[in-house]
């Protein structure tokens, strides 16, 4: 007679984080890739997800059918001013922490989750501080350069910190260096798949000039304004050189549209205007010859995992400068171009250029932007939070 063994217990995780996508989809991406690492061992996950009643977090986990709570948080809004940071908005929110802490202690205590992964954003600081309360192994997934806020509060009671950079661990403060490894930033394994054909097909690029180069400009799902306005002044010279997909904003599509109405009629069939991509994205990026966009931590993660070459035009207003941080170290290791200070269409033409006449130049950039890539991150943190629960 066979001896029928146990289910094996499932696995429970808490994760915090979110706000933005940047915190959020290295979170959902992990857990993607811990449920099957653990069903293929026979497993289960039990996941709980901690965050924030409007941050984007709050749609995506309960579309995943992850479980979803809320706890108190505090928002502190930066200033170089220090005497600024004492706002009478600040000293509220930070009173609401003590709040937060406690109740995300009873929820940590409840669950008794065998690790926590905290990704950022404000809501992971009352998570983090109970994991160490309760003494549960607290795993820190940084995404930037340079440790957020909300990390660098945790950093002491972490059990590992998930760095996204090699050029990272020199950064992190003495005391939990050693608590650091590299994992890269976890990407979404479709962007990894796609077909530069089937971008053709779906956005309907028959009047594409495929002897040119084609050039993706994005400023993420909303758009942004600064990178429409240089790429609308250096329109036209771009398109006597390569083809344009332009992914504007839902809500800027209108003005652009007039612009290009007027454009040669030569070169219009160059340019393909739209108000979002969505799930045709890793085609267009297979399609790319060059990226022109934002220097978020989930775009350098997924650019750098494909090798795209890239003129980055950093958000001047990321938390505490984290995108030019962030172009600025792929662009001192050759893998990138980094227009920081004052944008204009004759400093996007002098910097594009060079790209989109020199192969070489292109293949090279793409070949040390590889370099940099981390297509395995995901699964690289999986295996720090599972030695995280081991001990």
């Amino acid at each position: 007679m066979d001896t029928v063994l146990p289910p094996r217990p499932a696995f429970r995780l808490i994760v915090t984080g979110g706000g933005t996508g940047g915190h959020t989809y290295p979170a959902l991406t992990a857990i993607r890739t811990l449920r099957d690492r653990l069903a293929a061992d026979g497993r289960q996950l039990d996941v709980l997800w901690i965050g924030t009643p409007g941050g984007l977090e709050a749609r995506v986990a309960p579309a995943e059918g992850i479980a979803f709570t809320t706890v108190a948080t505090g928002k502190i809004r930066r200033s170089s001013n220090p005497l600024m940071m004492v706002s009478p908005a600040n000293v509220k929110d930070m009173a609401r922490v003590p709040l937060g802490v406690a109740q995300a202690r009873k929820v940590v205590a409840d669950f008794q989750p065998d690790v926590v992964l905290a990704t950022g954003g404000y809501v992971a600081v009352p998570a983090g501080l109970a994991a160490r309360l309760c003494r549960r192994p607290l795993v820190l997934h940084e995404q930037t350069v340079r440790l957020g806020l909300a990390n660098r509060k945790l950093a002491s009671s972490a059990t590992r910190i998930a760095v996204s950079s090699e050029s990272s661990l020199p950064l992190l403060p003495d005391s939990v260096r050693a608590a650091g490894v590299v994992t890269g930033n976890p990407i979404r394994p479709e962007v990894l798949s796609g077909h530069a054909g089937k971008a053709v097909e779906a956005l309907g690029l028959y009047d594409f000039d495929r002897r040119l180069p084609t050039v993706y400009v994005t400023g993420g799902a909303q758009g942004a304004q600064q990178v429409n306005g240089v790429v609308r002044d250096a329109l036209t010279w771009l398109l006597e050189r390569a083809n344009v997909i332009h992914q504007c904003g839902p809500d800027n599509v209108g003005g652009l549209r007039e612009y290009a109405a007027v454009l040669p009629e030569a070169l219009r069939g160059r340019y393909y205007l739209t108000g979002f991509v969505g799930a045709e994205l890793p085609d267009v990026l297979a399609l790319a010859d060059v990226v022109v966009s934002r220097s978020g931590a989930g775009t350098l993660a997924e650019l750098t995992a494909l090798g795209k070459p890239a003129v980055f035009i950093p958000l001047a207003t990321s938390a505490g400068n984290e995108q030019a941080h962030n172009a600025r170290h792929l662009e001192e290791a050759g893998a990138t171009v980094a227009l920081l200070g004052e944008v204009t269409g004759d400093r996007l033409k002098d910097t594009v250029g060079p790209l989109l006449t020199d192969p070489a130049r292109r293949a090279a950039m793409a070949e040390r932007a590889r370099a940099h890539g981390r297509p395995d991150a995901a699964d690289r943190l999986v295996n720090v939070i599972l030695s995280a629960a081991s001990g």
